[in-house]
């Protein structure tokens, strides 16, 4: 009776410890100290075909999962227990084309048990939010390196640099043609990258011409590498094409290129994603081309316009001494409000007409309309004898436009007479032109007149004025006299020290006299706020040379 009740406790204990296997949620088996399984479930067999019961784990379970077998039932007892604070490490692994989680758990007698997770999703989803975060660090620091130039054929470089490194095995870069020309940038990963042109018909690459027109890219599929055009492999590329990407660089508003990625039969073909990816690239890429192109193109019409507003470089003209020196009112500016021009006499017997005016206001708006008076006076220069006309004509031609600024102007004819230097002139609405004599002083010249384009006629007094050897008469905008500066940051330069400044440079040349002006105007202002400023130096230079050394040397002169 008691060896019954045995035998029904023991089928009682294997049936319930069956029953707990197969409630297991995952793929369980149990193996002993020298690897031998001694239970597994349901999940575990079908899993895994060879785990049954006494059969080897050498022989049933991958490499990988026997080998963590091994080390953790040799690990010491107090480890297998957990008594040291330290749990049996978890392994990972294939089994088949499945990743799985391998958990061990202590058992009794030495044994382990073996929990199988699956975590392929897992390791999938990982994986793709890994590469996810590359191709976002990599289009992050391609779009800053592409947009730190704004140079077209930089960016040309840059792209087909980047791209050759991160997207495919080699890349070429073609932008819309020069003529009958292909400008191209060939690029091999890890190589420097060679621009060139290319005298060829972009349809002999199918895909090209349509990607350069800015049509979406044909899948990479549909490309036979066979077709490609000798030119379109870069130089020193020793491999065979095996796949190729064409699409096209969007630009604003126009395309503005289009991207070869070539890879060789030594890698994978482009994949679907990949094609969307170099798409994400070719985005960027284009923008910073099209922000280049276009920066080039306005770069370019900017120095064309500004090449008529800047001031002119002035020089003696039929024995007269001219400088002229202009600071416009911003740093980062090269025209303004204020302007200055010599136009020279035909011959040396007329006059020379010296204009230097200020337009109300500064920047560009005030620069457009100094250029606008400066062709107007040019067009009147047949009639440079009549101060009072040419200020007339030119007022009217200011009321008529558009804008609304009004400008002030001094006029001067010069011309020289045996040593001496004759000047009429004419004053609108301008501070007083100032002449230093040979001793030092200061003489104001009195013309005057009314402001130009403020009313509908122009009111004028023209003043003659003799300079002699050495003598110099200064024209000057109020940009130096209203200078606001000094120890105390907010003095004007003012009228008076301006004179003192002049008195110092009595028997200068003109051009040192206008950088005297000039570095003491900079000196008072420092960094402070201040108006365009523009000085104009006629002098009467001497022509009887030094005897005491017999030279003509420049400068030796005594009258």
């Amino acid at each position: 009776m008691a060896s019954t009740e045995g035998i029904s406790v023991t089928r009682t204990e294997q049936r319930s410890r069956s029953d707990f296997w197969a409630l297991a949620p995952y793929p369980v088996f149990m193996a002993d100290e020298i690897g031998t399984v001694v239970e597994a479930n349901a999940a575990a067999t079908l899993l895994l075909e060879g785990v049954v019961l006494g059969t080897s784990l050498a022989d049933a379970v991958p490499d990988w999962l026997a080998q963590a077998h091994q080390e953790a039932a040799g690990r010491p007892l107090r480890a297998r227990e957990g008594l040291d604070g330290e749990g049996l490490p978890s392994v990972s692994g294939f089994i088949g084309t499945q990743s799985f989680e391998a958990h061990p758990t202590r058992g009794q007698n030495g044994t382990v048990v073996w929990w199988l997770v699956d975590d392929t999703d897992r390791r999938l989803a990982e994986e793709a939010l890994v590469a996810e975060r590359e191709r976002t660090g990599f289009l992050a620091e391609a779009s800053n390196v592409l947009l730190a130039s704004l140079n077209t054929d930089r960016c040309m470089v840059v792209t087909a640099q980047l791209a050759a490194e991160h997207l495919a095995d080699a890349a070429v870069v073609i932008t819309p043609a020069r003529g009958n020309r292909l400008p191209v940038a060939h690029a091999i990963a890890g190589q420097d990258v060679i621009r060139t042109l290319v005298d060829s018909d972009p349809s002999q690459l199918p895909g090209l011409s349509e990607a350069l027109q800015g049509f979406p890219p044909v899948p990479s599929r549909w490309i036979d590498p066979a077709t490609l055009p000798e030119w379109i492999l870069p130089q020193g590329f020793t491999g065979t094409i095996g796949s190729v990407v064409i699409t096209p660089l969007p630009g604003h508003g126009v395309p503005a290129g289009a991207l070869v990625l070539l890879r060789s039969t030594d890698h994978e073909q482009f994949s679907e994603s990949e094609e969307i990816f170099a798409r994400l690239f070719a985005a960027r890429s284009g923008a910073a081309l099209s922000a280049a192109r276009l920066y080039s193109e306005q770069s370019a019409i900017t120095q064309t316009l500004m090449r008529d507003l800047l001031p002119p470089q002035l020089q003696r003209v039929h024995g007269v001494e001219f400088a002229g020196g202009y600071r416009p009112a911003e740093a980062g500016e090269r025209v303004g409000g204020d302007f200055y021009d010599v136009h020279p006499a035909a011959t040396s017997s007329d006059a020379s007409l010296v204009i230097l005016g200020d337009v109300c206001g500064k920047g560009l708006d005030a620069a457009v309309l100094t250029g606008k008076i400066r062709n107007t006076l040019q067009a009147l220069i047949p009639m440079a004898d009549d101060h009072e006309r040419m200020l007339q004509l030119l007022n009217g031609a200011l009321l008529n436009s558009h804008h609304t600024r009004f400008a002030t102007l001094v006029m001067a004819s010069v011309h020289r007479a045996e040593n001496q230097v004759r000047l009429r002139l004419t004053s609108a609405g301008h501070p007083v032109p100032l002449v230093v004599r040979l001793d030092g002083s200061v003489e104001e010249v009195p013309t005057h007149g009314t402001l130009i384009g403020a009313l509908e006629t122009v009111e004028a007094h023209s003043v003659e004025a003799v300079l002699q050897p050495g003598e110099t008469c200064l024209l000057y905008t109020d940009g130096f006299t209203e200078a606001r500066g000094g120890p105390l940051g907010n003095q004007m330069f003012g009228e008076e020290r301006l004179k003192q400044a002049l008195s110092d440079c009595a028997d200068m040349p003109a051009e040192a006299v206008v950088e005297r002006i000039q570095m003491l105007a900079s000196s008072w202002v420092r960094d402070g706020s201040h108006d365009d400023m523009a000085v104009v130096a006629i002098s009467a230079p001497r022509t009887t040379h030094l005897s005491a050394v017999n030279g003509r040397t420049r400068g030796r002169y005594t009258a």
